[in-house]
């Protein structure tokens, strides 16, 4: 895959991963007008959230890790792909269903193992429903990432990018639908959650027939290759679950503090919109892309290619980021702060979102080093890494919590971010230059750096120049989109001005998308 096109595969899915991101927005702005930050939307976190953790192991976590290189290293080879295809599915499948059933009987444990500070509350018993209902959405959605994998794989990236606008769609329809019949928005919005799983499947299913690739069910069979999935799998898994601890023990933190669970959830919202456009983004098209490389021995390429995703991700990241930090409580009152969400949730919300854009540009950076390891099949160290990471985590969640109160689990998020791009960056050293950024990246990253600080002043004091319009309602919306927007155009005007991004590379990449 040339650089263009590279770009070109990061365009469409990050385009698409925009759209969702945006319909997310308003997903969760509903969400909070209807249900307010009370027991019934903290039932709602932790019973979404518990499908969401276990998709960091089957669906776009570890499984589709392993599975994404020795899938694109059989294309290269012309190796029966869709046979091996076929038994990863069916493998996963199975492995699914039996978790599906297991949850549902131990659905009470997970959510104390989840939210213990919920434990003889209203939010607990309705967590445990909500989370029933939920759970089943991780057989579909884990389904839905493989037959993802292979399209990405094939160079396919629209349809698979497209299908998690699906979710958010639904579970807008939902809610509206609900509120206009009269009915409880709250339960309408957890069902919406399984129907979306099933809708976003069959999207990706039908996508990967039209491709060549019509995988049909068929009863497990544990084959050497799928063996060899398995082994290069299960570290990766643990890596995914020790991320999931990390998430853990900040719920457990939270939970204890009264509506912070809420707090810490829509601010996580917030920063993972640039997170998923940029970094999801690359990381999705960078995988299959070195695996390829790597396949036929391309080191020069490989090379090419993570210098320019990391030059476009941190190019559109750092300015994200200082935003951000820099306008935090603009961005929060006027995306989330209506009907049951006060001025005060508003307040406390922003504070978490300038937490988490200090660590932005760091959970960007795993994302790009990551797929340097999993290409080779090495999912150890990036597992021995998270372990470290873990622990720092830990003790920053705990350690700080009796100091700095319920935002400890950002900070700890945060600097563990930080210290698990320290590890990648020194673990990736033996492979050389071909996990090293080349000399236009280090030109241009510096040029970056000034661009977004130089927005970020101008953004701050657009914010105090225009505070009364971004508080006062009805020109509130009108008042933020002229601040962002002005904010765009002058970080763009200036990295163009210093030669920091080169406008026109993204025109002719636009122009392949």
């Amino acid at each position: 895959m040339k650089p263009i096109r590279l770009m070109s595969g990061f365009l469409t899915v990050g385009g698409w991963t925009l759209m969702s991101r945006v319909l997310g927005f308003v997903r969760d702005a509903m969400i909070l007008a209807f249900l307010g930050t009370g027991p019934v939307y903290q039932a709602y976190v932790v019973a979404f959230r518990l499908p969401n953790m276990f998709r960091r192991f089957f669906a776009e976590g570890a499984f589709n890790m392993a599975f994404v290189p020795m899938f694109s290293k059989k294309l290269e080879n012309d190796d029966d792909a869709r046979a091996f295809a076929e038994d990863a599915l069916s493998g996963l499948a199975s492995i699914l269903i039996v978790l599906t059933l297991l949850a549902q009987l131990a659905m009470p444990w997970l959510i104390l193992a989840l939210a213990s500070g919920f434990a003889g509350k209203p939010e607990f018993a309705l967590s445990v429903e909500f989370g029933r209902i939920a759970f089943p959405y991780i057989l579909f959605i884990s389904l839905a990432a493989l037959l993802s994998g292979v399209l990405n794989a094939t160079g396919r990236f629209a349809a698979a990018a497209a299908a998690p606008v699906l979710l958010n769609v639904l579970l807008v329809g939902a809610m509206v639908g609900a509120h206009l019949l009269g009915g409880d928005v709250a339960r309408a919005l957890i069902w919406a959650i399984p129907v979306a799983g099933v809708a976003q499947m069959a999207l990706v299913w039908v996508a990967a027939s039209r491709a060549g690739f019509a995988l049909r069910p068929r009863l497990p069979r544990l084959t050497p290759e799928l063996k060899r999935l398995v082994r290069i799998a299960v570290p990766a898994a643990m890596a995914g679950g020790v991320v999931q601890i990390n998430l853990l023990v900040g719920q457990q933190v939270a939970s204890h503090f009264d509506t912070a669970v809420g707090w810490l959830y829509a601010a996580d919202r917030l920063y993972q919109l640039p997170l998923g456009v940029v970094g999801i983004a690359i990381g999705v098209v960078l995988l299959p892309d070195l695996s390829r490389r790597l396949a036929a021995e391309d080191h020069t390429g490989s090379r090419d290619a993570l210098s320019r995703a990391g030059e476009v991700s941190l190019g559109l990241t750092i300015p994200c980021a200082v935003a951000l930090v820099v306008i935090p409580l603009p961005l929060v009152s006027v995306l989330f702060e209506r009907g049951a969400t006060t001025a005060a949730d508003s307040a406390s919300i922003a504070q978490a979102v300038a937490i988490y854009g200090l660590g932005l540009p760091a959970f960007v950076l795993q994302k790009i080093y990551q797929p340097l390891f999993f290409a080779r099949e090495d999912t150890r160290s990036p597992f021995r890494y998270a372990l470290a990471a873990m622990a720092v985590n830990a003790v920053i969640a705990l350690g700080l919590a009796p100091v700095v109160g319920w935002t400890a689990p950002a900070w700890a998020a945060t600097i563990a971010g930080w210290a698990m791009v320290v590890l990648l960056v020194r673990g990736a050293r033996p492979m050389g230059e071909v996990a090293q950024f080349d000399p236009r990246f280090h030109r241009r990253i510096w040029r970056i750096v000034a661009a977004s600080l130089a927005m970020g002043v101008i953004c701050w004091a657009l914010a105090q120049l225009m505070a009364a319009a971004l508080y006062t309602q009805g020109i509130r919306y009108l008042a933020l989109a002229g601040l962002v927007g002005a904010g765009m155009v002058s970080y763009f005007a200036i990295a163009h001005m210093i030669g920091a991004l080169r406008l026109s590379e993204f025109k002719r990449a636009f122009k392949r998308s």
